[in-house]
């Protein structure tokens, strides 16, 4: 290293250095003419960001001149030259607009070095050191951008938990909203809630796994690990077709083994605390369906929210099931009882009812057109046995 920086002074006249020092404005004004010239975009700029520009290409300038004294501490010049950099370019000039100037200053400099040159030997040694210098300087701008997007990146990921909290709380929609339309999402897009346990306890690793599977299937989401739990909030619909329906499975294999439930997809972002309730009561009663499918409903996991205490799985309960068979008439609300009661056979129902298998049959189906569950399914069988269980309890209070 010594003997290479040793020939790099000898190749360098004092006198050639002094020159290059005076000259450095003069390099660093015609390198700015040139971007001017050639580079459409730059004359766009506002007056203060071409002379800021123009003041980093003048530290530039300078550092060449310092780097050719004392190359072992080039890196640290190099660096000074960009040290502004991320607070002043990346606001407004791009990494590929930043390395095109780069380009640009270095192109020039090495048209004007050869004439402070005393000879061919310090011309050759002049134009290796410019194009050495320029790479140094590439790179530098590439680390001083790459510090400023991991800086960005941090400050996103903070404010994209900010969000996922205010909607796990149900805090006011319009703080939510802005700080989300601030991180790109779209406010007015449908959004469905995820809850499950992280795959890993590095907050890096879940959010590798989160995104590169949004990625895959090309959805937005927000996502945020809460302790134990990841809190996932999904852009799109999720009903409907067989590639909207395949969305939460898709997402649920980011999630650690164990159950994922997913809340009601939500018209908007402002109706998210909504899907994020539901979601939380239905991981908290999950536990009582071992069997369930991953992700699951937690409009599917109703009877064991409302055995866990939950107000508004019990409303669901009365709303959708009790209440229309109230309204269809004894005849339904027996049938569905007996049946229930007789454990599911037929034939006993209708002895028990003293009608004909057909009627009961009938009766059974008027029953699921009301409710959407059929009482031969023994899931949906258990759904109407709380349900009714529970419209009793809510009569009995005086609720209903």
């Amino acid at each position: 290293m010594t003997s290479t920086n040793s020939r790099r002074r000898a190749g360098v006249s004092a006198k050639t250095l002094r020159r290059l020092e005076r000259a450095s404005g003069r390099m660093a004004t015609a390198s700015v003419a040139a971007m001017e010239e050639q580079l459409p975009w730059f004359g766009r700029l506002a007056a203060d960001q071409r002379a800021s520009v123009l003041l980093i290409t003048q530290n530039g300038a300078a550092g060449f001149v310092e780097w050719l004294r004392n190359s072992t501490e080039a890196l640290r010049f190099t660096t000074e030259a960009f040290r502004d950099a991320p607070m002043e370019l990346s606001r407004w000039i791009s990494l590929r607009q930043a390395v095109a100037l780069v380009r640009l200053a270095t192109e020039v400099f090495e048209q004007q070095l050869p004439e402070f040159a005393a000879d061919e030997a310090e011309q050759a040694t002049l134009t290796e050191a410019i194009l050495r210098y320029g790479r140094e300087i590439a790179f530098a701008a590439a680390n001083s951008y790459a510090a400023a997007a991991e800086a960005r990146g941090a400050w996103d990921a903070r404010l994209e938990a900010l969000v996922v909290d205010g909607i796990v709380r149900g805090d006011a929609e319009e703080s939510v909203l802005s700080r989300a339309s601030a991180l790109g999402w779209d406010p007015a897009a449908t959004a469905t809630v995820m809850v499950g346990a992280p795959t890993s306890e590095d907050p890096p690793t879940v959010v590798f796994e989160v995104r590169s599977r949004a990625a895959r299937i090309g959805r937005p989401v927000l996502h945020s690990v809460q302790g134990s739990r990841l809190v996932v909030v999904v852009g799109g619909p999720t009903d409907g077709t067989a590639k909207e329906r395949s969305i939460l499975p898709k997402l649920a294999t980011a999630f650690a083994g164990g159950p994922v439930v997913a809340g009601p997809t939500v018209p908007s972002l402002a109706e998210a605390h909504i899907s994020a309730t539901e979601a939380l009561s239905g991981l908290r009663a999950v536990v009582g369906w071992p069997s369930a499918p991953r992700p699951v409903r937690s409009a599917d996991l109703l009877p064991e929210r409302a055995l866990a205490g939950d107000p508004e799985a019990e409303r669901l309960l009365v709303e959708e099931v009790a209440k229309p068979l109230e309204d269809a008439g004894p005849a339904l609300l027996s049938t569905v009882e007996t049946y229930l009661e007789t454990g599911g056979v037929l034939e006993n129902c209708a002895r028990t009812l003293f009608v004909h298998p057909n009627t009961v049959r009938y009766r059974l189906r008027r029953v699921a057109d009301l409710t959407g569950r059929h009482a031969a399914d023994p899931r949906d069988a258990l759904v109407l046995r709380i349900a009714l269980t529970v419209g009793r309890l809510a009569r009995a209070r005086g609720i209903w």
